[in-house]
């Protein structure tokens, strides 16, 4: 029997999360015949237990396949080289989907010129704290992630330059030749807009939902973003191309160079400094507002918490790049 839709989900020690995501991938098929591929970076914890666990209660299903280099676009390369599916799903161990979001995206193919179609994703946390709560809310605020509408959500099917859980035609990633190895991070971004100077369409859609479990302490979320930010300008460096990424990618790092460069400044002129603190001012002053306006949408959130999620998450991801920018003495 041929294959519908091959899953990718590349991970690493996941044991708290794996099982929660293959799980999903079983509510419902609406007849649609499915692969799972579990590219391990060969994981020191309980993965593979679970991943065998899982194996047997869907068996002939699942597939566990070893990526010895332990990086992600080594991961997502494999899973799309042994992918046999007409479709391929590009998932992570940290999410998981609504029971009909393999069926109801498949059947959008048929009435669509789109190439890659995914659905909005919706942050949550295994465990709801106070802290994570804010966390979550934080990760799904404009203000918090800018203009990337599968965070914050949409109301209708629009166009965007990429989704976080698609739909890929198989035949175009393995035309392609996958992800950029080069690029531990900003891999997905980078493939998406090489996949849209080609001329094609990534479509992203309000329903059905795909979700993340995002980290619940403020030293994860740090340490993600700091990566990311960081990422951001090794991509450049790597890809010699800023349009690699998007305008939202650098925003942290000119808000970060408002209050650098002024202080730099205020060596040879004091006033300088003035500039710094203002910049400053206004940038707590609109966190503060975001942080009541999250506890007025959510009770069991904490205004401290968000404020204090916001300062990480953005200075974060600022410094990652102003280090990555100051690690190269060139970008090209």
């Amino acid at each position: 029997m041929s294959t519908d839709v091959s899953i990718v989900i590349p991970c690493f020690n996941e044991q708290d999360y794996i099982g929660q995501c293959i799980d999903s991938f079983f509510q419902q098929t609406d007849g649609l015949t499915i692969e799972v591929l579990v590219i391990d970076g060969m994981s020191t914890d309980n993965t593979r237990e679970v991943i065998q666990a899982k194996q047997k209660t869907y068996p002939g299903t699942i597939q566990i396949i070893d990526n010895k280099k332990k990086k992600t676009p080594y991961a997502l390369n494999l899973g799309i080289e042994n992918s046999t599916g007409k479709y391929t799903l590009i998932a992570s161990a940290h999410s998981s989907f609504d029971s009909d979001y393999i069926s109801a995206i498949v059947k959008q193919f048929d009435t669509t010129d789109a190439d890659i179609i995914g659905g909005v994703m919706e942050t949550k946390v295994l465990n709801e704290t106070p802290k994570s709560l804010s966390i979550v809310a934080v990760l799904s605020n404009k203000f918090g992630v800018g203009n990337s509408m599968f965070r914050v959500g949409i109301d209708r099917p629009q166009l965007v330059d990429t989704v976080p859980f698609g739909i890929y035609k198989t035949e175009l990633l393995k035309s392609i030749g996958g992800y950029d190895v080069r690029l531990i991070r900003n891999h997905d971004i980078e493939m998406s807009k090489r996949i849209l100077a080609m001329g094609h369409k990534i479509l992203l859609l309000p329903k059905p939902k795909c979700y993340y479990y995002a980290r619940e302490n403020f030293t994860g979320i740090y340490k993600n973003n700091f990566r990311n930010g960081n990422w951001n300008i090794k991509t450049v460096y790597i890809t010699k191309k800023f349009s690699s990424l998007s305008l939202r990618h650098f925003i942290p790092l000119l808000f970060l160079l408002s209050l650098v460069l002024p202080l730099v400044m205020s060596y040879l002129f004091v006033w300088f400094a003035l500039l710094s603190l203002l910049s400053f001012g206004m940038y707590g002053a609109l966190v503060f507002s975001q942080a009541v306006s999250i506890k007025k949408e959510n009770p069991k959130a904490s205004i401290l918490y968000a404020f204090i999620c916001f300062f990480v998450l953005h200075f974060g991801y600022g410094l990652g790049s102003l280090l990555g920018l100051l690690s190269f003495k060139k970008l090209f």
